[in-house]
């Protein structure tokens, strides 16, 4: 569990190493904010995906599913600054579908933690393979990263993209470009 305590008392030091007044009326409260802040913005990491994705339904359908325009917000392990965008998702049923809604909660509990844009797409194909037993899957995430965006280089509007592919997906240009199809839409 995430200790609020030691996060309130890095803030006072990161606003002293600063050169800030932590006792200043404007910054008082902050520790505790950013602490709150950080209970809700990491707490993916305390999750399981495998919660979400345990709820299946029966169906007959062996044709793709398109969960697109999934929008999340991360922080970047790096810099710990945030990364924000969109997940596509495809999945080929194999027997059995999730509720549409919990692909969007499996994408935020990997974005809900320190992470990497790459192995955020990873984990959450690997867990819908995992949970889900599809055919195949195939992930697209494009985020704008703010560490590229206001310091470093500074390239506002860059986007940043990573696709996944497992099973039927891998190695199969006709399903992969169906897909790209739709996600662009």
């Amino acid at each position: 569990m995430m200790d609020k305590q030691k996060i309130k008392q890095g803030i006072r030091l990161l606003l002293e190493g600063i050169g800030e007044d932590p006792e200043r009326e404007g910054l008082v409260e902050t520790p505790d904010r950013i602490a709150r802040m950080y209970e809700e913005i990491c707490g993916g990491m305390y999750e399981s995906a495998e919660e979400h994705l345990k709820k299946t339904f029966t169906a007959e359908n062996t044709e793709m599913v398109v969960e697109k325009d999934i929008t999340f917000y991360s922080m970047c392990e790096h810099h710990m600054m945030p990364f924000y965008g969109k997940v596509h998702i495809a999945y080929i049923p194999d027997g059995k579908v999730v509720g549409l809604s919990k692909l969007a909660r499996t994408v935020e509990v990997y974005a809900r933690r320190l992470q990497l844009q790459e192995k955020m797409t990873v984990e959450i194909a690997d867990a819908l393979m995992e949970h889900l037993a599809p055919k195949g899957v195939m992930v697209l995430t494009e985020a704008e990263h703010m560490c590229m965006t206001m310091r470093g280089v500074k390239k506002p509007g860059s986007k940043t993209v990573s696709v996944v592919t497992r099973g039927a997906f891998e190695g199969n240009e006709r399903l992969q470009n169906i897909f790209f199809r739709m996600v662009r839409e």
